[in-house]
């Protein structure tokens, strides 16, 4: 087996932090991240386990900030070293069959029952299965030192997580399926209103695919997106956004939009709802200055540790709601659904696929890190990690 492990190791994970201050992506090649070959492949934790070889697998902004050294310390408890990560996967079972992956390794992963009948894995409102049963703590595939992850070229499933995918959806389409849940689920965690004015900073994969699933899944008035940059933009508006505009022009349109005054730098009233697909310490502060009194925002990028002022938040009586990854569902024609089924039914009406922008072999990860690092700059969203051509213990060559 192929893989790309990551360790505890302090002093690379510091040189990766001080590099990719230089050069966004660029932890690849100074931190601890390293490509091992010839390693035995994970062992299956017990019944209802597969083989899984990926085909492609994504790179997402948690794997950046994790390789480049800036994922909060949060996490330590829930993840077990050495990891490969990698968990936006389109794989190949034994019998030839494609699946796509849902990363959370929940109960029924870690041989506990599940919190309803029908449960998807992240579904709960008890996190202490992530570090207990049979496997070693791990937060999803990608992040568990017993399953590996989707950037080598073998690793371990459960039967819960996988979702097959349909003979029409090619291996770029059905790659963006994770994102695209995420952002299925940060659509709905919105609980828009129809009518709602709706704001979505960030114009990533993650912002991408919330503006598709806002389109498609609720009812909004009108959905205005901030894209840094040209690609963004052009997707954003073929994806369903109303008006894309550049980031600093985003309370202009808020305030067309909602009718608000000016009081100072700030809107008198704003969005309904404020989505933040970034996760940064001026986009949260964006989001909440973009929201109405006793409007939403919700967090959808990764924050990690910030400084901002809250006393806009406790003066407008804003909620904030964080989402993460994917689970039951509800849209608005009331019935009940999965994140991953609606991102397969989404994807049959959205051409994701044009995410997807350039692919890398794992020998030259850390050419694929730095790209994906600075994707948009480089006219890229979406960078994967393509492992069709390597031969696969087990497997025949690519069929």
């Amino acid at each position: 087996m192929k893989a790309l492990r990551f360790s505890r190791n302090e002093a690379r994970y510091a040189a990766a932090m001080v590099a990719s201050k230089l050069r966004p992506g660029s932890g690849g090649r100074w931190g601890p991240l390293s490509l091992v070959d010839n390693d035995d492949p994970p062992d299956l934790p017990g019944d209802g386990w597969v083989r899984v070889w990926p085909r492609l697998t994504g790179i997402c902004g948690s794997d950046l900030s994790t390789i480049d050294g800036h994922s909060s310390r949060y996490f330590e408890d829930f993840v077990s070293f050495p990891f490969v990560p990698g968990h936006e996967i389109v794989g190949e079972l034994a019998d030839g069959r494609r699946v796509v992956i849902e990363p959370v390794l929940g109960h029924e992963a870690r041989g506990f029952d599940p919190p309803f009948a029908g449960a998807a894995p992240g579904d709960g409102n008890d996190y202490r299965h992530l570090t207990c049963g049979h496997l070693e703590p791990g937060i999803q595939t990608g992040f568990c030192n017993s399953t590996g992850g989707g950037w080598s070229t073998e690793f371990v499933a459960h039967e819960s997580q996988l979702h097959e995918v349909p003979d029409w959806m090619s291996d770029e389409l059905a790659v963006t399926l994770e994102p695209v849940a995420g952002g299925v689920h940060a659509a709905l965690r919105a609980e828009v209103a129809v009518d709602d004015i709706v704001a979505v900073i960030g114009a990533g994969p993650m912002g991408l695919s919330t503006v598709a699933a806002l389109r498609h899944f609720t009812q909004p008035g009108s959905v205005i997106v901030g894209a840094k940059y040209q690609i963004q933009r052009d997707l954003a508006a073929e994806f369903g956004a109303d008006v894309v505009v550049a980031p600093d022009e985003l309370i202009r349109s808020v305030r067309r939009a909602s009718g608000s005054f000016m009081i100072g730098d700030n809107l008198s009233g704003g969005a309904d709802v404020v989505i933040d697909a970034v996760g940064s310490q001026d986009s949260i502060a964006q989001a909440i200055g973009l929201c109405r009194p006793r409007g939403r925002v919700v967090l959808l990028g990764m924050p990690g540790v910030v400084e901002i002022d809250l006393t806009p938040l406790w003066h407008r009586e804003t909620q904030l709601v964080g989402t993460y990854t994917y689970g039951t569902e509800r849209p608005i024609d009331g019935r009940v659904s999965t994140s991953f089924d609606l991102a397969i039914e989404l994807a049959g009406k959205v051409s994701f696929d044009k995410m997807v922008t350039s692919t890398y072999p794992l020998d030259r990860y850390a050419d694929a890190l730095t790209h994906a690092g600075e994707a948009g700059s480089r006219g890229a969203v979406k960078i994967a990690f393509d492992m069709r051509s390597e031969r696969r213990r087990g497997l025949p060559q690519d069929r």
